[in-house]
């Protein structure tokens, strides 16, 4: 391989935007939970906007890597209206499995009978799940046109979607909260709404790249994108969203039957959501380092010292928050936490301090196994790493009776660094085979 031509500075141009839009949405859980926070009965509504979450990140989980696939797939029309007809399915059958889920004997049975939550909180989760919806599918397609969008250098587009989708869910969030609405509810319908209207955003932007897409002639030697093909690439991906996203539940589940079991489910979304504000920035990365590597495989050193670069600040500017004063002042002031809940957050936050760097990492190896089309050991890992985080979540619950937040953080943590291990000896056969490029 021959030296990078790309500097760090260009490559932060073009991440900056894709930046911004994962950091910006990494602010609605901070902002949802903090006006929850501030109404009444706090700590069931968190934690019900907790759970309805978890279950729609399950549901969401299919769709999610679509982003990867239209960015490393469509070149042509017809990849274009491939994967697009693909998209359409996908939407489809996770719609129908939601609206399954969201029968009341089937919802009561999952959430009272297997999670054990209390009625209370059930109920209010119960009308949660149902305003979330049209949100995996309408994040399904959104996913789809912003790869286009970075498949075509313009990342600025999504950035613009992004700030569309907060400007819309904190007005809803805004409104219904001076009405009083029950929290959990109001975290629900502002996510709902924010994704519908980013969704159209972004299928208005995309007209004059779908415009271009649609007249590049075929290449006759490449073997053309069909159900079969599009499911071989894909299948892996959506498997490790799939099982990653399948985890939350699986940690509900446990909080319940955990030390202080509704204190764990209220404080677990605060915390992860100030936690996912650094692995935004790191699953931001993903799409560049396939877009970046599609354009010139010689970009691979410059991709990883910028990794290095970012890295490095994610666990720096954390842990400057996570053992300073600064953390209890996010609790308490920003989250609007008591200062029990406030204190009981701690903890398990500093846990989690290594997880945006893992999470960098993950984004990493999986990017060059995409680019390199060997995805199938993403499947292997996200299975390692579900493994891990389900046992470590019953040791520490049910042989050492930690607390349900800090089992909870001890597994994500010890999870991810398995996972991460498991793709090692494939991201160093992904680098080789781009250096005897």
């Amino acid at each position: 391989m021959g030296k990078s031509i790309l500097s760090t500075k260009k490559i932060f141009i073009f991440w900056a935007p894709l930046a911004a839009t994962w950091l910006m949405m990494s602010l609605e859980g901070p902002f949802l939970a903090a006006l929850i926070a501030r109404l009444d009965l706090p700590k069931y509504n968190l934690a019900a906007f907790g759970v309805a979450f978890s279950f729609a990140l399950i549901v969401e989980a299919p769709i999610i890597m679509l982003m990867s696939a239209s960015t490393a797939l469509v070149k042509n029309r017809h990849d274009y209206i491939s994967l697009r007809n693909y998209t359409f399915m996908l939407n489809s059958v996770i719609t129908v499995f939601m609206i399954f889920g969201l029968i009341p004997q089937v919802f009561h049975f999952i959430a009272q009978d297997l999670i054990g939550l209390p009625s209370k909180i059930a109920n209010l989760t119960y009308v949660a799940s149902l305003l979330l919806l049209p949100w995996p599918a309408a994040i399904g397609f959104r996913r789809f046109y912003q790869g286009l969008l970075i498949r075509h250098n313009l990342t600025r587009l999504v950035a613009y979607g992004t700030i569309v989708r907060l400007i819309v869910m904190s007005s809803t969030a805004l409104l219904l909260y001076k009405l009083k609405i029950s929290g959990a509810y109001i975290g629900a319908a502002a996510l709902s709404a924010g994704v519908i209207v980013e969704s159209i955003f972004s299928r208005i932007v995309v007209r004059g790249t779908i415009k271009l897409i649609k007249s590049k002639k075929e290449d006759e030697k490449e073997k053309k994108l069909n159900f079969k093909s599009i499911s071989t690439f894909y299948f892996p991906l959506a498997l490790t969203a799939m099982l990653a996203l399948g985890v939350h539940p699986m940690v509900t589940f446990f909080m319940g039957k955990s030390k202080f079991p509704i204190e764990s489910l209220a404080v677990l979304p605060v915390i992860n959501s100030l936690i996912f504000v650094f692995r935004s920035l790191g699953l931001s990365y993903q799409e560049v380092i396939i877009a970046l590597l599609g354009m010139n495989e010689k970009n691979y050193e410059g991709i990883k010292r910028f990794a290095f670069y970012l890295g490095t600040f994610l666990f720096v500017t954390l842990s400057l928050i996570l053992f300073t004063p600064a953390l209890s002042i996010w609790f308490n002031k920003v989250s609007g936490l008591s200062f029990e809940l406030a204190e009981f957050s701690i903890l398990p936050a500093r846990i989690l301090v290594i997880l945006p760097v893992l999470t960098l990492l993950i984004s990493f190896q999986r990017s060059l196994l995409v680019h390199t089309k060997e995805t199938g050991p993403i499947k292997g890992a996200s299975l390692i790493e579900i493994i891990m985080i389900i046992f470590t979540l019953y040791i520490t619950v049910s042989q050492f009776r930690l607390p349900g937040a800090i089992a909870a953080a001890i597994s994500y943590t010890v999870g991810r660094l398995f996972a991460n291990s498991y793709l090692l000896p494939s991201q160093l056969n992904a680098i080789d085979s781009l250096k005897k490029r």
